[in-house]
C-alpha cells in the first residue's frame, strides 16, 4: 500500500527508480472527534497508520468522564443536604443544580436518581425533584435497626476472649476529662458516628458493616442535629465511656443495656427537632465556614 503523497511509479522516469528513496510522508493531522457527553468538549483522537481509536474506545472514555461527573455531583448534593443548605421540603431545580455543580443535565440526573434510590431526594411527576420532609416514623425504624446490629456487635465483642487494641484506642478518645472534650456539635457528631461504626467494624463482619454504613448515611442529618443540644454532648461522652468499660470487662448484658438506652435517648431527642432547629443548624454551619 503506497501512501497518497508518493507519486505514482509510472509518472517517474525509469532511470530514477533505482536508488531513489521514496519521500517520507508527514503524518496526517489528528482527526477531531466530538464526544460531547457530560461537559461539551472536543477530544483529539490521532488516527495514525496502524493505530486507530475505535468508536467503542471513544464511547468508553466519554462514559467514564460522565460517570465521574455524576459521582462528583452526587457527593456534592448529598453534602449540601447534610449541611442543611438543601432543607427538607426544598424543591430542586435541575437547571440551577446543573449550574451550581458545573455539569450537564445527563450526569446531574444520574446523581439525582442515585440519591433518590438512597432516599435523599424524591422525584415528583411534572414538578421535579424534592428533598423529602423529615419522616420520624422512618427514622424510628432505622434507630430500631441500629439497636439490633449494635447489640449483636457488642455481644460478639464481649464473647471474644482475644485482645482488641481498637477498643483501648476508642476508650482513650472517650475517657477524657471534661476540659479535653470536643464541644463543636459537628465535630462531636462525626466522632459519635465513628464510635458506633467502630463497634460494628471490630466484629470483622463485613456484610454487617456494609449494611450499617448505609443506615448511618441515611441517618446522618438527624444524628448531627442531636448534638445541637449542649447537654447531649456531655451525656454522649459519659454514655460512650460506660459502654466501652462494660465491653472491655466482657459484661455483655450490661453493655447491651447501656447501648440500647443510649440509642433510645438519641431517638427521643430527635423527635424534638423542629424547622427552626434546622435553620439554626444551617446558620451555625455557614458561620463555621465563614460565609
Amino acid at each position: 500500500c503506497v501512501p497518497a503523497c508518493v507519486p505514482a511509479l509510472s509518472a517517474l522516469p525509469h532511470a530514477c527508480l533505482s536508488g531513489v528513496p521514496r519521500p517520507a510522508c508527514p503524518p496526517p493531522p489528528p482527526q477531531v472527534v466530538n464526544v460531547s457527553r457530560g461537559f461539551a468538549r472536543n477530544v483529539l483522537v490521532p488516527r495514525m497508520w496502524g493505530s486507530y481509536a475505535s468508536p467503542a474506545d471513544i464511547k468508553a472514555a466519554a462514559d467514564a468522564e460522565e460517570g465521574s461527573l455524576a459521582d462528583q455531583a452526587y457527593a456534592r448534593i448529598k453534602q449540601r443536604i447534610f449541611d442543611f443548605e438543601l432543607m427538607p421540603g426544598d424543591r430542586l431545580s435541575e437547571s440551577e443544580l446543573a449550574e451550581a455543580m458545573a455539569v450537564s443535565r445527563t450526569p446531574l440526573r444520574q446523581a439525582l436518581q442515585r440519591l433518590q434510590h438512597e432516599g435523599f431526594v424524591e422525584a415528583i411527576p411534572k414538578v421535579g425533584w424534592l428533598v423529602p420532609p423529615l419522616s420520624f416514623d422512618k427514622f424510628d425504624e432505622l434507630y430500631d435497626f441500629r439497636v439490633l446490629i449494635e447489640c449483636f456487635a457488642v455481644r460478639e465483642l464481649c464473647s471474644d476472649a482475644g485482645e482488641r487494641p481498637g477498643l483501648a484506642a476508642l476508650a482513650a478518645v472517650w475517657h477524657v476529662k471534661e476540659a479535653q472534650r470536643l464541644t463543636d456539635p459537628l465535630e462531636v457528631g462525626l466522632l459519635d458516628e465513628a464510635f458506633h461504626l467502630a463497634i460494628v467494624e471490630f466484629t470483622g463482619n463485613r456484610e454487617m458493616l456494609r449494611t450499617y454504613r448505609e443506615i448511618t448515611e441515611r441517618m446522618r442529618i438527624i444524628r448531627r442535629l442531636d448534638f445541637t443540644v449542649t447537654d447531649r454532648v456531655a451525656a454522649t461522652y459519659a454514655e460512650h465511656g460506660k459502654i466501652l468499660t462494660a465491653i472491655q470487662r466482657r459484661r455483655a448484658d450490661e453493655a447491651q443495656r447501656l447501648l440500647s438506652a443510649h440509642i433510645e435517648h438519641s431517638k427521643l431527642e430527635v423527635r424534638k427537632i423542629t424547622l427552626d432547629t434546622l435553620y439554626q443548624a444551617r446558620s451555625r454551619n455557614r458561620a463555621a465556614r465563614g460565609q
